[in-house]
């Protein structure tokens, strides 16, 4: 990626950019992770099974890629900030109107519907701190970012104690609070320098390439993108989505106060690797620091899942959540880079919503593994959060051998 044109914004409106983004992101994965805390509340709601209530995540994940594809577009043709004010707006009525949903087959409708939402704010919001922020700050940033899903995903695991009194209709309705986000931005946060920047060249995506012809132009490099981002998606969801509820809950027989403590200290772990490892990238990186939180996983699976004592447990969900978001920690910086300025705020999120695409089977997937196990679910967490993190470590390694120079080592230079 060629280094930017335009001036960027000032250090204080910087932060406020920052902090609006992962605000909205974190919001977002809360209310994803609320639905994968009550999926036997639903399910004894609607009078169905967790195995037809997991269709609601899959969905959502399913009907990312368009919310990737028509938010990306509309934010190179019209600006990050009405786009990201109206994707925190829209999931959140969905979010509200969830709750409200007369029957199963409405609720998985509304599941589908926000997944749109879901899709378009992680590319928007991406572009728009990458655009925005110093050079020097990119890593730390793009990290910070990328935490704002574990903790979202830390305040759900919160919220979920909330249940018995507000039940979970009330926890959906809470999690529409992610509308004062959408204020806060429309207040504080500026449009992207280097999107005006572009406009006042006439530059826009209007004028250049459409997506299709970057594509194409591109090819190699966005069949490695989608194939990253669909190993990361395993990696992630893999880790996380059966694990609180039907692994330790439901199967280990920990009590909910225990799965509440282990949820919130390897979330806290979670955010601390982001950080860590966003940081780490600016210095040799981003390409090896994705493969040093790859890596780093691989050993600590057994630990993570094989035993039955909740201090293990809690100890292996640390280890390896800290890894793997720490790995994801390097990814908004990393696919920002790699992107051609005229479809930034659409390649890597419509990149990233087509590997959830092809990865929006995991739940799935991994309750039939666990059914070929005789129901044990450890053997399917570890295959595939351990085959995800193999074909990280060997794309990025590859890639960094390869083409050493398609995103060249971060500056160290201060703004």
């Amino acid at each position: 990626m060629s280094d930017r044109i335009f001036p960027t914004i000032d250090r204080a409106t910087a932060c406020h950019v920052v902090a609006a983004s992962f605000m909205g992101w974190m919001l977002d994965a809360c209310d994803f992770f609320i639905v994968l805390f009550t999926l036997d509340n639903v399910a004894n709601s609607y009078h169905a099974s967790i195995g037809a209530i997991l269709w609601a995540p899959t969905l959502t994940l399913l009907t990312r890629p368009i919310g990737a594809f028509l938010c990306g577009r509309s934010a190179d043709r019209y600006g990050r900030k009405p786009v990201m004010i109206a994707t925190i707006t829209i999931y959140s009525l969905i979010e509200v109107a969830s709750s409200f949903a007369p029957s199963l087959t409405v609720f998985l409708l509304l599941r589908a519907l926000f997944g749109i939402a879901l899709g378009g704010q992680w590319g928007v919001g991406t572009s728009l701190i990458m655009e925005s922020v110093p050079p020097a700050w990119r890593g730390w940033s793009s990290g910070l970012l990328q935490a704002g899903y574990p903790a979202g995903y830390l305040l759900a695991s919160l919220m979920y104690l909330l249940l018995p009194v507000v039940g979970w209709r009330g926890l959906y309705i809470m999690g529409s609070a992610a509308i004062f986000v959408a204020i806060y931005i429309w207040i504080r946060i500026p449009e992207s320098p280097e999107w005006r920047g572009r406009l006042a060249r006439g530059a826009t995506h209007a004028d250049g390439p459409g997506l299709l012809a970057v594509i194409r132009g591109n090819m190699s490099l966005w069949l490695f993108a989608v194939a990253l981002m669909t190993a990361f998606t395993f990696f992630s969801h893999g880790s996380q989505d059966l694990y609180p509820k039907l692994f330790l809950r439901l199967q280990r027989g920990l009590t909910p106060s225990t799965v509440t403590l282990i949820v919130v200290l390897y979330n806290v772990s979670a955010i601390l690797g982001g950080l860590v490892f966003g940081a780490l990238s600016q210095r040799i990186g981003r390409q090896f620091a994705i493969a040093i939180g790859a890596f780093a996983v691989l050993p600590l699976l057994p630990l993570w899942t094989l035993p039955h004592s909740p201090f293990w447990l809690a100890l292996g969900a640390i280890g390896v959540q800290f890894c793997v978001q720490g790995a994801w920690g390097v990814v908004p910086a990393y696919l920002s880079e790699l992107s051609p300025a005229s479809v930034r705020a659409t390649f890597p999120g419509l990149a990233y919503q087509c590997g959830n695409l092809i990865a929006a089977s995991n739940a799935l997937l991994q309750n039939r593994i666990s059914e070929m196990f005789g129901g044990d679910l450890a053997p399917a967490l570890i295959a595939v959060v351990g085959a995800a993190g193999a074909v990280l470590l060997t794309l990025t390694l590859l890639n960094a051998f390869l083409h050493p120079t398609i995103v060249p080592r971060p500056s160290k230079t201060r703004a």
